[in-house]
């Protein structure tokens, strides 16, 4: 979710600074075109202006010296030192070509093509945008004075294509110089969008290590802003959830032991109401412990196992004193109420929400395997396997302590007895581990005495 929330904002970031680069380098990009576009026609149109002002100059003194071919020779230099120089022609007041870069055309009437004025001088010069067979032209007029007479004007025509082709190499180096802009201004924008995020992207690992419970070293601050602050802060509370947790585990731990502990003392004054089951369900307890180790159980399953055994007999402390003391065998109807100790410790369990979870392994110790024992008549796998390891360890300690009606079996006896009942009473896989445990002599149970 996080994740995604840093996804977006990146994205909207970089969109927004991509939109505006793009958006802002476009305009300058357009603005600099027509700039440049106007600049280079204004310096071409100069040029030619001076152009004509020199010719000028010069053909005034040719005309009162009768120099003619001096200023034929004049024009052909000047026309062939510039290449976008289309034609240059000199004319009298009435139009006729006195001299012309193109001497086929000498001697001719000079027809005014149709064009666009662009510009009309004071002096009278004049500037327009015509059209010949081949492309558009700018033709600059300027008059010939000389002495106060007018001898006519100079003619030059500017082919534009020349200048369309200047204004198109410097486009193309204007856009290679504001393509790098832009990819930079891109790049800029993906670094910016991931400093912006980057703290974010902090918290966010943060706030997730500490759902976890794992959050360790504080967080780094990459800057002295509001992110920063908030940094600054989420590294405080952590340290005090850190501190506050430790002082809960403590806590727990101690009601955790406290709670054991009880328990043990609940189960010591239900053997205790029997001198001949004192020490029951601490002696079924290890060695219900022994053998879910045998089966593989986790640890957290071990101590499970544990706390049920000590209440698997919790029952019992309903059961009226003249049937669990009583000495000699116990009639039809009391041994039905004897019985009854299972379910009587299921519902006594079922009052505390904590304790529910041992309330299989007590109701159903006295299950047996082929599905004859009670309270529900459970067969097989349907026995809680807790439940089924108690009834091991239980119908051990039972056969190894004396009782008023019999005298204690011996270990050994009472293995052969256990034996006899696998896969009626007992599941045999858990006869099984019993065995090894049995007869792992550093791992057996003391007797009492």
């Amino acid at each position: 979710m996080i994740s995604d929330l840093l996804q977006s904002i990146r994205f909207k970031v970089s969109l927004f600074v991509l939109v505006l680069i793009v958006s802002t380098t476009l305009v300058f990009y357009l603005i600099t075109i027509q700039i440049t576009k106007s600049h280079i026609q204004t310096e071409v149109l100069k040029r030619a202006e001076s152009l004509c002002n020199g010719i000028g100059s010069t053909a005034g003194y040719s005309f009162v010296s009768g120099d003619i071919l001096g200023l034929d020779n004049m024009v052909y230099r000047i026309k062939a030192a510039n290449k976008d120089v289309e034609y240059i022609a000199i004319v009298d007041p009435d139009m006729m070509t006195i001299v012309h870069s193109d001497v086929n055309k000498g001697g001719q009437r000079m027809s005014q093509a149709a064009g666009k004025v662009l510009r009309e001088e004071q002096n009278g010069s004049v500037v327009r945008e015509v059209f010949s067979s081949s492309d558009k032209i700018f033709e600059l007029s300027s008059p010939i004075i000389f002495m106060k007479k007018n001898f006519g004007s100079v003619i030059i025509g500017i082919n534009k294509s020349v200048l369309i082709n200047t204004q198109r190499t410097v486009q193309k180096r204007i856009m290679m110089v504001f393509v790098v802009i832009l990819f930079t201004g891109i790049l800029g924008s993906v670094i910016l969008s991931s400093f912006l995020t980057r703290p974010i992207k902090e918290l966010s690992s943060g706030v997730e290590e500490l759902k976890k419970g794992d959050r360790g070293n504080p967080l780094r601050v990459y800057s002295r802003d509001e992110l920063g602050r908030l940094t600054e802060s989420f590294n405080e509370m952590t340290a005090l959830i850190a501190v506050q947790r430790n002082k809960i585990a403590q806590y727990a731990q101690d009601l955790e032991e406290a709670y054991i502990s009880t328990i043990r003392v609940l189960s010591a004054a239900i053997d205790a109401r029997d001198p001949y089951t004192l020490g029951h369900s601490t002696r079924v307890s290890q060695l219900s412990s022994l053998i879910g180790r045998e089966m593989g159980l986790t640890r957290k399953e071990l101590e499970e196992l544990e706390m049920a055994c000590l209440f698997h007999d919790v029952g019992k402390i309903k059961t009226p004193d003249a049937i669990l003391r009583k000495q000699e065998c116990l009639n039809a109807s009391e041994k039905m109420e004897m019985m009854r100790h299972t379910e009587y410790g299921a519902e006594i369990l079922h009052k505390a929400p904590s304790l529910h979870r041992f309330i299989l392994p007590v109701r159903h110790h006295h299950e047996w395997f082929n599905g004859q024992g009670y309270p529900d008549g459970l067969r097989g796998d349907r026995i809680p396997l807790f439940a089924a390891i108690i009834s091991v360890a239980d119908s051990f300690d039972a056969m190894t302590t004396d009782r008023p009606y019999r005298k204690a079996l011996s270990e050994e006896e009472a293995k052969r007895e256990l034996l006899s009942f696998s896969g009626r009473q007992f599941n045999p896989d858990l006869i099984d581990a019993f065995i090894k445990v049995f007869e792992d002599q550093s791992s057996r149970i003391l007797r009492h005495q």
